[in-house]
């Protein structure tokens, strides 16, 4: 709860517009092979698609509309952003603010999407999911297959978009639904500058295995959630506040 704290307080800057990008990713040529891998790993766990509260199925008319942020440590690449920032200083922890999107269909399907701007980057984001009730049953744990994929833009220097597959489990305990779930992500990185180091450009593809829990409290139309993921060898935090109907 510590931890979730300073997240949810992170939301209100959600909308705010950013006034300073102070590490912007322009100098990608600084880096060698082996580096630009660790900087992709790392971009692949922040970047990846995070659902962020339930997988049970809104239904024909149902929405869920959320503002989420999640916090990321960039253990790998960390004092790597000053050469690829230009000059900027380390990142330890890359803060990715969402607005997301679900909507219910027909026959146990949900479709959603996301925007973000990372505040003092010029990382922008954006993803889709589309999602699958394997079982729907009041008296059963909910189980869902979903597929999602994440794009990068905005940083011209840098082709970055991931893929990902998972299954995951909820149960309904009164107003408290907790749920987790794994999968596996694919990322494609390619840098458009030529290496100072190689003297080419550098590209890395790659899967990395996902696991990640949460727990979502329904306060009427208003839902709050918390959620823990490990992609590849980085772990991330996210809260979440919402309106389901």
């Amino acid at each position: 709860m510590k931890k979730l704290l300073p997240l949810l307080c992170a939301l209100g800057f959600i909308a705010q517009p950013v006034l300073a990008a102070t590490n912007n990713i322009t100098t990608l040529q600084n880096l060698g092979q082996a580096q630009f891998n660790d900087l992709s790993e790392d971009l692949s766990s922040a970047l990846s698609y995070k659902p962020v509260g339930l997988s049970t199925p809104l239904g024909v008319t149902g929405f869920d509309i959320g503002l989420d942020i999640t916090q990321t440590n960039m253990a790998k690449s960390s004092a790597l952003w000053s050469q690829i920032t230009g000059g900027g200083g380390t990142v330890s922890n890359l803060y990715i603010p969402k607005l997301h999107i679900d909507k219910g269909l027909p026959f146990g399907f949900d479709i959603g999407a996301f925007y973000s701007k990372v505040p003092t980057t010029n990382i922008s984001l954006y993803g889709g999911e589309l999602r699958y009730a394997l079982i729907d049953n009041i008296a059963l744990p909910t189980v869902s297959i979903r597929g999602a994929f994440t794009k990068l833009s905005g940083v011209d220097q840098l082709s970055f978009d991931t893929k990902s597959l998972d299954v995951s489990i909820a149960k309904t305990f009164v107003m408290v639904t907790p749920y987790a779930g794994v999968g596996k992500v694919w990322a494609n990185s390619s840098a458009n500058v030529a290496s100072n180091f190689t003297g080419f450009a550098l590209s890395d593809s790659f899967s990395q295995n996902k696991i990640y829990g949460g727990v979502n409290v329904n306060l009427g139309l208003m839902n709050l959630a918390a959620e823990l993921d490990k992609t590849g060898s980085a772990r991330s935090l996210s809260a979440k506040l919402g309106f389901r109907w």
